[in-house]
């Protein structure tokens, strides 16, 4: 195991309940994005594992250069955010990985329509959502309907509703007559 230099250093977002960790590189590839919201979800996640033994971790999200926690409500951060720092720092630094190879996921037909939210998605909210220690992942569109994942510190946040309403879905609509409304459901 090697033991390479890393820094770490904490970024709240809106959700009082997650805090951002972020590393001085890239943590997964471009782009990509993984979201456990229990230790079951941890297969093929070892840190996200070892996260998890904390009794007060609720959910786990990595995502470029961040992983970002879910506490419990009953621990306030001044308590914990120093144990968390050093338990990932010290995991980075063994120079394992924080994700396993696991079996890929096949590949669903995506239409002109879906093409179309998720470029705006891309373009226009993943990089607020990303700034604050989540990211939003296109489901579906049916019948009027968007239906999104929020992942990382917006799920469960307590702005999310507003974010999605009154941000989210005020552009999809703007941007495409199609869209009625937007919805997130829960991973």
């Amino acid at each position: 195991m090697e033991n390479k230099a890393v820094s770490i250093y904490l970024e709240a977002n809106p959700n009082p309940n997650s805090l951002k960790f972020v590393a001085d590189y890239m943590l997964v590839e471009p782009g990509q994005n993984y979201d456990f919201p229990d230790v079951e979800s941890t297969k093929h996640a070892p840190l996200a594992a070892e996260l998890f033994e904390y009794d007060y971790v609720r959910r786990v999200f990595y995502m470029s250069n961040f992983i970002t926690v879910t506490k419990t409500e009953d621990k306030q951060w001044i308590e914990i955010q120093d144990e968390l720092k050093a338990h990932i720092i010290k995991y980075l630094q063994s120079g394992k990985p924080i994700l396993e190879a696991s079996a890929s996921e096949t590949q669903v037909e995506e239409t002109d329509m879906d093409l179309k939210i998720k470029g705006l998605l891309e373009e226009y909210i993943r990089p607020a959502v990303e700034q604050d220690g989540g990211a939003i992942e296109y489901k579906s569109f049916e019948a009027g309907v968007v239906k999104v994942f929020l992942q990382g510190s917006c799920s469960g946040c307590p702005s999310a509703t507003v974010t999605l309403k009154s941000g989210i879905e005020n552009l999809l609509k703007s941007m495409i007559p199609e869209v009625k409304s937007v919805v997130a459901e829960e991973i």
